[in-house]
């Protein structure tokens, strides 16, 4: 929470146009990422990129310290690294915005431990069909 206080700071702090907004969200997303402990620093980067190139339209954020990617300032998806909260695999988490629905029952959080290239393609996959 404290970690939110400050994010909501910075943002209120932050005057310009929305472009420049949003590259110095993504400066601080790429901060949050470069302090990761390596593992998590890896998956953290191979998710921006992928989430980079499936939805281009997507705003990289901090969420309660966490990097995330939102769509007119709603979360959509985010990273959650291991050691954040001292688990054994980190997680890509999906928020109700992400349009993942599939019948009555559907995964909102993947645990990620390594990326091969199928993982890539299948989450890549799953990006795309959270942005709709």
């Amino acid at each position: 929470m404290k970690e939110h206080g400050q994010e909501q700071k910075k943002a209120a702090a932050r005057r310009g146009s929305r472009a420049q907004r949003e590259a110095a969200a993504e400066r601080d997303v790429l901060a949050k990422i470069a302090e990761m402990p390596e593992a998590d620093r890896v998956l953290a980067e191979r998710i921006h990129a992928i989430v980079k190139t499936a939805a281009a339209d997507l705003t990289p954020k901090l969420w309660y310290g966490m990097p995330a990617y939102a769509r007119d300032g709603k979360v959509l998806c985010h990273f959650q690294s291991a050691q954040k909260f001292k688990t054994r695999y980190a997680t890509l988490g999906f928020s109700d915005q992400a349009a993942l629905d599939d019948g009555a029952l559907w995964p909102t959080a993947y645990a990620l431990r390594e990326l091969t290239e199928a993982d890539e393609q299948r989450i890549s996959a799953l990006i795309k069909k959270a942005a709709g």
